[in-house]
């Protein structure tokens, strides 16, 4: 299964405080291959760095980038699919352009996408409430 993630979701997967560890075990686990992009490895490195510290942010980028069930894709083409916070369409464009099973994210300008009918290209959204389950289905 490949996956794009938003950053929240890192976010909260690293964060001590955080209730979606389960998202770096699965990965590590090996259940599901992380797509991402320059772009969005460039924002990971500075949500991180500014909510946790460079050591913090130097080893978990680290580990996502060393990792063998992880993938960098540079999407050729910009689809400019969300208005409202343009700097969310690199999960997007990675997503349709890498072809992945799912983008998985809460974030509300991302998801705002589902209620646009017959979407094209169509972008295969879900919540990490939903990703989870999925992921248990695994077990």
């Amino acid at each position: 299964m490949r996956v794009v993630i938003d950053t929240n979701l890192l976010f909260d997967s690293v964060a001590p405080k955080g209730d979606k560890h389960w998202v770096l075990d699965s990965f590590f686990d090996g259940k599901f291959k992380w797509i991402f992009s320059n772009e969005i490895i460039s924002e990971y490195t500075e949500v991180l760095s500014e909510s946790f510290g460079e050591k913090t942010m130097i080893f978990t980028i680290s580990a996502l980038v060393s990792s063998f069930n992880h993938e960098r894709f540079e999407p050729s083409y910009k689809y400019q699919m969300i208005i409202d916070d343009k700097d969310d369409n690199k999960f997007v464009d990675c997503a349709v352009g890498a072809n992945v099973d799912f983008l998985v994210s809460d974030d509300k300008h991302i998801k705002n996408l589902l209620k646009i009918k017959n979407l094209f290209p169509p972008v295969p959204i879900i919540t990490p409430k939903q990703f989870k389950a999925i992921l248990d289905l695994m077990k």
